[in-house]
């Protein structure tokens, strides 16, 4: 059998392609296996710009850090909210969000996230905190000699209950504990199917799935989250958004509240796993970072234990540098999102250096940012976990170099431009506030001498799961 597959003519201007021999996957199964290596290597061998044929797509990948600001700044004619939807939309299961049937729907969202800033992320940062404790002294404050679990059925278990009930309220049935684990329970096997369903692969082909994400969206119907005590105020504003548009249905509007659970807690849970995995591999780090945390408790007159309620304002959060640190550098190692744009029309992006990259209408750029965490040029020893990297005198580092130049963009686990997560600083808040109470309160120490490594199935979609749990132990701190 001959195949006959469209080989693209390259214009003048255009990047060299990279095309792959298998028609319509091209280079998806390479790529897959292993996107970082695959692209150093085609860097190797065409530069920092070029084309690969990936499942019917052509992405254009810029390398060079440098050129990063050029893409991100042409917002207009390189747009990402679009493509965003639609993924969305099939992924979660609502109606695309367009303008002739939701005039303004995407635009009314997007200012919720005003919620996620602020003095409103003060509000919200305090409920966290607060359920954060609640947890910890339900779950842990029995643990007078050591108890050992797993690591990230623990983060896990703590962090999806406290960002649940502190986003949508506490469930008020005697047994709200389980409720909320059920709904965990069934959202991990959602979220194991999650890099298929971005893959475009259609959900009847994932066994369980389809009916996993509908019973987890009839959570979200309105006579259910009337029951939840205690909500935030941005899921309360969606919800009043939703009213205004007759034509969304009630499990439109529900799947819509899923998806909002999805992008709270899918990249946080990996990403706190993550930040105490590499604490705890560290002894240094581990003592630093308590030194800090236990200074912050001195100074404040604040007492540490399950029994005493821990306040902190965003300044002191901010000024746990040895924290904050340590938490960058994990996320450095263990994100892997790819920042795609989509070309609106037949254009020529203008680079640094009089370079031109001729595009058409429909082209997909994109930024693969895991290729500069892992640089040796702007990281020194970028496979090594230095909890203090991002410091400097005792202050925060935010200069980074490559051939003796500034780089504007160092560190990008949450995207960059039109498409950085509006729940970033939140995200942050709610790591440092889990890693505080858990070393302010408790010795904790690995009990496996076992190296986790990435799992390679989400590259490209944020944060990378562990390929396997490890167990650790606890006990309250005297």
């Amino acid at each position: 059998f001959i195949f006959f597959f469209p080989v693209f003519n390259r214009k003048t201007g255009e990047p060299p392609l990279i095309n792959g021999w298998i028609p319509y996957l091209g280079k998806a199964l390479i790529f897959r296996k292993d996107a970082y290596k695959f692209l150093l290597d085609q860097q190797k061998k065409f530069g920092d710009i070029f084309t690969v044929h990936i499942a019917g797509r052509y992405i254009t990948f810029i390398m060079d850090p440098f050129q990063y600001v050029y893409v991100i700044r042409n917002s207009k004619q390189l747009e990402f909210h679009e493509f965003a939807n639609k993924m969305a939309s099939k992924t979660f299961d609502y109606p695309a969000l367009s303008k002739g049937k939701f005039p303004e729907l995407k635009e009314n969202l997007h200012r919720i996230y005003q919620y996620l800033q602020g003095k409103p992320l003060d509000i919200i940062s305090d409920h966290m905190m607060k359920n954060l404790q609640d947890i910890f002294e339900w779950k842990c404050s029995q643990a007078t000699d050591w108890e050992t679990e797993k690591m990230y059925k623990f983060c896990c278990s703590v962090m999806f209950e406290a960002s649940f009930v502190t986003l949508y309220g506490r469930v008020p049935a005697a047994d709200g504990h389980k409720v909320i684990s059920e709904i965990r329970d069934k959202f991990i096997k959602f979220d194991a199917s999650f890099p298929y369903l971005a893959a475009n692969i259609p959900i009847e082909l994932l066994g369980a799935t389809k009916k996993v994400r509908k019973e987890l969206i009839h959570h979200f119907l309105l006579q259910n989250m009337t029951k939840w005590l205690g909500g935030s105020k941005v899921v309360q504003a969606r919800q009043d958004i939703f009213e205004k548009y007759e034509l969304l249905g009630d499990y439109d509007k529900a799947a819509h509240h899923f998806a909002f659970l999805w992008a709270s807690v899918g990249n946080t849970i990996p990403a706190t796993f993550w930040a105490m995995y590499y604490l705890l591999r560290h002894p240094e780090a581990l003592a630093a970072v308590r030194d800090e945390i236990d200074h912050l408790l001195q100074s404040t007159g604040q007492k540490r234990g399950p029994t005493y309620n821990i306040h902190l304002t965003r300044e002191q959060l901010d000024n746990l540098v040895y924290l904050e640190s340590a938490l960058n550098e994990s996320l450095r190692m263990c994100s892997s999102s790819m920042n795609i744009r989509i070309s609106q029309e037949d254009f020529v992006l203008k680079l640094e250096g009089n370079q031109e990259v001729v595009l058409r209408k429909g082209d997909w750029i994109a930024l693969y940012p895991q290729i500069l965490h892992m640089d040796p040029e702007v990281y020194e020893d970028p496979k090594e976990y230095k909890f203090d990297r991002y410091i400097e005198d005792g202050k925060k580092k935010t200069t980074f170099y490559k051939a003796g130049r500034k780089l504007k963009y160092f560190l990008m686990p949450f995207g960059s431009g039109i498409s950085m997560c509006p729940g970033r600083f939140l995200a942050m808040n709610e790591m440092k506030m889990f890693l505080f109470i858990l070393l302010s309160h408790f010795d904790v120490e690995l009990a496996e001498n076992k190296a986790v490594r990435l799992d390679n199935s989400r590259m490209g979609l944020g944060i990378l799961l562990p390929d396997a749990d490890i167990a650790f132990r606890y006990k309250l701190r005297s």
